[in-house]
């Protein structure tokens, strides 16, 4: 496929957007870790917690940027749409870590850590598919990188079902069910948001194609 450029006049877009991957993989790291090590929970999600504010500043950055922009490097409407897709990520990341430390979580569940593990990984293929903004790309390259985030969303969505069976067959505490179903939720949500801005990158990408 041929390369294309995004007409790269207006490159602090694109330095944003990165920063808000990464900060989006930063804070997937912070929760995996979070779930493994299972001490000073409170430390640690209140790092996740810094670190959602930290991309809640990049996304508002963006909006600022393109009120005062008058030709952007593509629809405004798609760069609106990718800034709070990723804002969205962290968001979900850190919902999911404060609502175990709200709810007084005594233990991770198994299928928690599996989230975790993928929502770690597909936070890696969403910053590599952003990435592809900043530079005269293959159109092939991001593609390749968004289908990787719409196959993991979809290994997180059967390890979500297979959570939510296994609370409701193996517990009676309707608490602890109701406490696990929205945490899990919450951990499924990320990468339906990584997938998102996937879509978001690949409308992008056909359009300048």
């Amino acid at each position: 496929m041929p390369n294309f450029s995004l007409m790269p006049k207006e490159g602090k877009f694109f330095k944003l957007f990165e920063e808000s991957a990464q900060n989006a993989v930063d804070v997937a790291q912070k929760l995996e870790e979070l779930l493994e090590k299972w001490d000073n929970i409170e430390d640690r999600v209140a790092v996740i917690a810094d670190l959602e504010h930290k991309g809640d500043n990049i996304t508002h950055q963006i909006a600022t940027e393109l009120h005062r922009t008058f030709v952007t490097p593509f629809d405004r409407e798609d760069i609106t749409l990718l800034a709070q897709s990723l804002d969205d990520v962290t968001d979900f990341i850190h919902s999911a870590a404060d609502f175990m430390l709200l709810y007084n979580i005594e233990q991770p569940t198994q299928r928690a850590k599996e989230l975790a593990k993928v929502i770690g990984e597909t936070t890696i293929e969403m910053q590599k598919a952003v990435a592809q903004l900043t530079k005269h790309i293959d159109q092939a390259q991001m593609l390749k990188h968004c289908v990787e985030v719409n196959r993991m969303e979809n290994v997180a969505d059967r390890i979500y079902r297979s959570a939510l069976v296994e609370l409701f067959a193996n517990n009676t505490d309707v608490k602890l069910i109701i406490k696990w179903r929205e945490i899990y939720e919450h951990m499924e949500t990320v990468t339906d948001r990584c997938e998102d801005v996937a879509n978001v990158l690949e409308g992008v990408a056909l359009k300048y194609s």
